[in-house]
Formats: structure tokens, sequence, C-alpha cells
């Protein structure tokens, strides 16, 4: 037998429970290819089914309580903590409150198949005030789903599994270095293409206090507020005089905008990126003063300006103009 099987047919619900617990809690190590080699061993009768499951899954769910317990009492912020170690923080964001958005706690079991989004979907059920009997509940069912469609999956193909494990043996350690190496340069490449990216958009910024001076001013300005539906249900404030559009309308409904005045674009995601990306948007478009926020919403609250909570759409702005 290969040794991977044989230290998991020795360990199973051990190495199935920290394995889960481990990628759920956001450490990017797979716990697929553990559960994988756990339906081999299921079908050659060295492991038992329900303890492979109960294992993995009790597992997951330990991670998903304390991420449900943590946004409970951080809210944004831990989602915020958690995509700045991702190599694409606005779009890990994003992808996470539309499905929460569109499925609410049914998004958990979609969620939980794509890599990223199954830690995020727990901090965001947490900080929109979800019962706890019916996060477990939905939780409880997107884990074992998981869980067990991977073991299926190798328990299916346990012999074709075997066999490719073996053959991975046989390279030795050049094919470990060889994957690793692809691994380094693939996240190196995806670091850099972040940083240049931040790096020209940098100078087009504005300051919540140049903005505040602009307001005072009486400058015409057109401020767009690009934050999710689930992001203004738990906080509704606005920046005073803002108009709400979301950023996945613009690219239908760009022509709404006004053309004579300068547009701010602000949301609440690291580094400004969704109001950055839409910026870039809007100047291919012909929209050609158009700013990011610094520090977007959070910035501005934090300096204590003005807020209403009276949230404008750009439709019934231009109605009214």
């Amino acid at each position: 037998m290969n040794e991977v099987l044989q230290f998991l047919a020795q360990h199973g619900p051990l190495v199935l429970f920290l394995a889960a617990f481990v990628e759920q809690a956001g450490i990017p190590l797979p716990a697929s290819p553990w559960m994988l080699a756990a339906g081999a061993l299921i079908g050659q009768g060295k492991v038992h089914a329900l303890s492979a499951i109960g294992a993995a899954a009790s597992g997951s769910m330990l991670a998903d309580l304390l991420w449900f317990f943590l946004g409970r009492r951080y809210g944004n912020r831990i989602l915020k903590l958690l995509c700045r170690v991702s190599l694409e923080p606005d779009s890990c964001v994003r992808r996470a409150q539309n499905v929460y958005s569109r499925f609410k706690l049914r998004g958990m079991i979609v969620a939980k198949f794509i890599p990223g989004l199954s830690t995020l979907t727990p901090p965001l059920a947490g900080s929109s005030g979800v019962g706890l009997s019916r996060f477990v509940f939905y939780d409880a069912l997107s884990c074992c789903l998981y869980v067990g469609c991977f073991i299926a999956i190798g328990l299916v193909f346990s012999h074709q599994l075997e066999q490719i494990l073996d053959a991975l043996a046989g390279f030795g350690r050049g094919a470990l270095a060889l994957v690793i190496g692809l691994l380094v340069v693939y996240i190196g490449y995806k670091y850099y293409a972040r940083r240049r990216f931040l790096k020209e958009l940098r100078m087009a910024r504005i300051t919540v206090d140049e903005l505040r001076q602009k307001l005072e001013a009486g400058e015409p300005l057109v401020i767009l507020d690009l934050r999710s539906q689930d992001e203004l249900d738990q906080d509704p404030s606005i920046i005073r005089g803002a108009l709400r559009m979301r950023a996945d309308e613009l690219q239908t409904r760009h022509q709404d905008i006004p053309r004579d005045r300068e547009i701010i674009l602000y949301c609440s995601c690291p580094d400004e990126e969704s109001s950055a990306r839409t910026a870039l948007l809007l100047h291919r478009k012909g929209i050609l003063r158009v700013r990011p926020l610094l520090g977007g919403f959070d910035a501005w609250r934090d300096r204590k300006y003005p807020l209403d909570t009276h949230v404008v759409k750009v439709t019934d702005f231009l109605s009214l103009s």
C-alpha cells in the first residue's frame, strides 16, 4: 500500500478532522486529497465511512463556527481581514457578498465547493444576524455534502487513485519541487499584477479631507456609493449627497451618469479596488473626471464627517435634476 494511504489508514479520523479544520480556517492547504484518499481506503475496508465523514465534517464545522462568532462580533472587519490575504481581495469580497445576497444560508452549500468563498460565508452569516440554530443546520448540511462528495469520488476511483499516488512517489522529490516552484511563480505573478494595478490607480484617488473641502465649497460633484445591498442593510448610512449604484450596473447604465461633473466613487473594499476598477471602466466609457475615494466609506465615517440615511438612486437624481 502507498505510504500516504497507509498513514491515513492508521490515523484516519484525526487526519481528516485536522485537514478539514485547517482548510476551512483559511489556510491554503486543501483537504480534498485526504478525503479522496479516505474514499479509496473505505473501498478497501480499511477506514469506516461514517467515522471518516463525521471527522472531516466536524473539523470543517468547528472552523465555520469560529468564523461565524467572529463575524457576529466584528462584522465586515473580519471579511476584510480574510480578503487582505487573498491574491484578489476585491473579487474575494464581491463574490462572497453576491453569493450570500442571492442565496442567503442556502448559498453556503454552493460556496463550500468554491475555494475561498467557503471561508467567507460563515462570517457573513454571523454579521447579518442569522440565528445560531439555523446556521448550524445549513452548515452541517453543506459540510456533510462537501465531504461526502469527495469521499464518494475517492471510493469510485479508488484503484486509479492508488496508481496515481504510486506514480507520483516514483518521481521522487523532483516532482514535488516542480509543483512548489510553479505555485510560487503563479503567486508571484498575481502579486505583481495586483501591485501594478494599485500603483496605476494611486495617483488618481481623492482623500476624504479633499472631498469634504469640495463639498463645503459647493463644487458640483456626483458621489456614487458602490457598496453591496447586504452592506447597506447592515449599515444604511451613506456619505451625505451620495447616490446609489451597484458596481455591476455600470456596464449597462453608465449613460445615466452625468458627464459635466466630477465623479467620486467609494466602496468598503480593501484598497478601494471596487471603486478603482469602476473608475477604469468609466474611463473606457468616456467619463474621464472620475476618482476613487481613498479609504472608502470607512475612512469618511472614521473622520466623523456628515452621513445620511436616505439613499437616492442615480435614476431618481436625474429625474429631479
